[in-house]
């Protein structure tokens, strides 16, 4: 247990190459293949955050101001949790599958699917959830059974220098390690090689690590942000928007790439959307937003610059909010009116606490705007009745959604988090974690006594053709108009439903309503 947050410093650039060659070699002597030392590994980690839960607390407050509701239950407890539900989960997932949809022939080979691990990964961290971001992939790539170098974000450097104690504490430093440092740091990681990079940041510098990813066609998971709409219908709950909207703000001071970059809602509930929201911040911070002990900071000055540039650029009009210290990195969540869907506070991710409103007309505007401001975000948040949201879900791409609520649907540690397009690629989260740093091998094995089965496939091929395509070839079930073809015998074995599965559904409602004709008319027989 480390009894006070160690000093962060940067590894020594000459060292980091022989960081990851000890990794790689760990891995190439078989030592992280085993399902006993994979779960015995991961069970260290639980306890290297047990043991220092208050320094890892210190750590987040000091870093990003955040306070321990937050770094409990989205940091620490978080992946704690992941590690249990791993663990007891573990040995079933890695155990080898049975091959679906296998032809009778080819079912004599044996298909199995065996998931292997892909060898030695490196993980990027991200600053606005420094264990979580970190640790959590970690999980992933311990379960599958690979090495790992993590690197965490520099900017928060009071949590990297806390994760760097644990890892090289608790965990088999042969097979996982950790690197320290910037822009030089990173720039020599990515000239090793890799059998994976998981990436959790911003698109720009995204982009650079897919790009040096590729060259040695090095597979990649990018978890990146995105302008995420929030769209308000005239039909929607205004009361329960506002509190959910603006807690997806206010988490982590907004610093959050899942939380809505902005809010599209109609021009006839906006008033009460605004009214809703002022009442709302009044119960979550009675004392103010400044004064309370839940609310965090930016992470640093440059940040804290940016975001109030994207506020003196807008042309848009502040309605809640507002107040500034650069000194505490302090940014009220502010809520700003815009008319322009092109105002620096929608074209751009904030990562911050300001919440602009841009009222529209309708629903068909709404969704319009949402696709011309960013194709693929990485969430999106729809609020209004069951028949307007499921067409937001139908004509709106994203990587998830909570339908009425933000964020949600990435608070349920079990559930795979991902984005598309812009926003990433690839998933993680639970069972998906490990299935992120696996790779899922086809088997087969074809026995002796098989060979004069398997004489069609030898030349010369004289012959053999009508053979070959009378055992494997398929016929269709449709015709050239693309319509099914339902002869007269399945017509009738599957009542005109044209499936098996849809004529036991008929065949059970025919049954069933027998059955009440039946006792109708014992009932009147009775009378």
């Amino acid at each position: 247990m480390a009894s006070q947050i160690p000093e962060f410093r940067h590894t020594e650039v000459h060292a980091i190459p022989s960081v990851v060659n000890q990794a790689r070699t760990a891995f190439n002597a078989q030592k992280t293949k085993p399902i006993a030392f994979r779960l015995v590994q991961l069970r260290k980690l639980y306890w290297g955050l047990k043991d220092n839960e208050p320094a890892l607390l210190e750590a987040c407050k000091r870093d990003i101001g955040k306070g321990t509701f937050e770094a409990m239950t989205g940091e620490i407890s978080w992946c704690q949790n992941d590690i249990v539900f791993v663990c007891a989960n573990l040995e079933k997932w890695a155990k080898d599958e049975k091959a679906p949809d296998i032809p009778l022939m080819n079912a004599l080979l044996s298909p199995t699917i065996r998931k292997d691990p892909l060898g030695c990964v490196l993980i990027i961290g991200a600053y606005n959830f420094p264990i979580q971001l970190s640790i959590g992939p970690l999980i992933g790539a311990i379960a599958a059974g690979n090495s790992a170098i993590l690197k965490p974000s520099e900017s928060a450097p009071a949590t990297a220098a806390m994760l760097q104690y644990i890892i090289e504490t608790y965990l088999d430093r042969s097979c996982y390690g950790i690197v320290q440092g910037a822009i030089p740091e990173t720039t020599l990681l990515l000239d090793q090689k890799w059998d994976k990079i998981f990436y959790t940041g911003g698109a720009n510098v995204g982009k650079i690590i897919a790009k040096k990813a590729a060259e040695t066609l090095t597979p990649v998971t990018l978890e990146l942000g995105g302008m995420n709409p929030a769209i308000v219908t005239k039909n929607a709950d205004v009361r329960l928007a506002a509190r959910r909207l603006l807690w997806g703000k206010i988490l982590n001071a907004g610093q959050v790439c899942l939380s809505e970059n902005y809010i599209l809602v109609d021009k006839e509930v906006l008033p009460a959307l605004i009214t809703e929201l002022k009442t709302a911040m009044k119960e979550f911070y009675p004392d103010g937003a400044r004064a309370s002990p839940d609310y965090g900071r930016i992470v640093n000055e440059r940040q804290w610059k940016r975001l109030k540039n994207m506020v003196d650029e807008s042309k848009g009009k502040i309605l809640l909010g507002g107040t500034m210290d650069e000194g505490e990195k302090f940014m009220e969540p502010t809520v700003i009116q815009v008319d322009d869907p092109n105002d620096s506070l929608i074209k751009d991710e904030s990562f911050g606490p300001l919440i602009p409103l841009l009222p529209v007309d309708d629903l068909d505007q709404a969704i319009r705007i949402a696709n011309e401001v960013q194709a693929t975000p990485l969430a999106l948040y729809p609020f209004g009745t069951k028949k307007e949201t499921n067409r937001v879900l139908s004509e709106v791409r994203s990587g998830g959604v909570a339908v009425n609520d933000t964020i949600f649907h990435a608070c349920i540690p079990t559930l795979a988090f991902g984005g598309v397009g812009e926003s990433g690629q690839g998933a993680y989260r639970g069972r998906t974690s490990f299935e992120c740093f696996s790779h899922r091998r086809s088997i087969t094995t074809t026995p002796g006594w098989m060979e004069g089965l398997l004489g069609v496939r030898y030349p010369p091929y004289k012959g053999k053709l009508a053979k070959f395509l009378k055992m494997n070839h398929q016929k269709p079930n449709f015709d050239r108009e693309g319509k099914v073809k339902t002869g007269l015998l399945r017509f009738i074995m599957t009542l005109g439903a044209g499936s098996v599965k849809g004529g036991m559904s008929r065949f059970l409602v025919v049954l069933l309503a027998a059955i009440g004709i039946r006792q109708y008319l014992e009932r009147r027989a009775k009378l």
